[in-house]
């Protein structure tokens, strides 16, 4: 199974890339994610097992760098989309 994980992190600081944030951004690049950055969060794409544990390191590292809340959402991505 595929999943999709869109998260972003707070507080959010329009003058820079916050510790938070990057920490989280590295869990998911370096799980191997398909990661694509937009103005309002983050999302990253696949294996189930490799995002499950990608989740679990953004929440611990995000955290651990400052991070006030962190939202997360996943959802299962049908079969078909991978071909698109």
């Amino acid at each position: 199974m595929r999943l999709k994980v869109e998260f972003t992190t707070e507080p959010f600081e329009l003058d820079g890339f916050p510790d938070h944030a990057k920490a989280a951004r590295r869990a998911v690049d370096e799980a191997g994610l398909t990661v694509d950055v937009g103005p309002f969060g983050t999302s990253a794409e696949g294996e189930a097992e490799a995002a499950l544990a990608a989740v679990a390191r953004l929440l611990r590292d995000g955290l651990a760098e400052g991070a006030t809340r962190i939202s997360i959402q996943v959802s299962t991505l049908d079969p078909s989309e991978d071909e698109a």
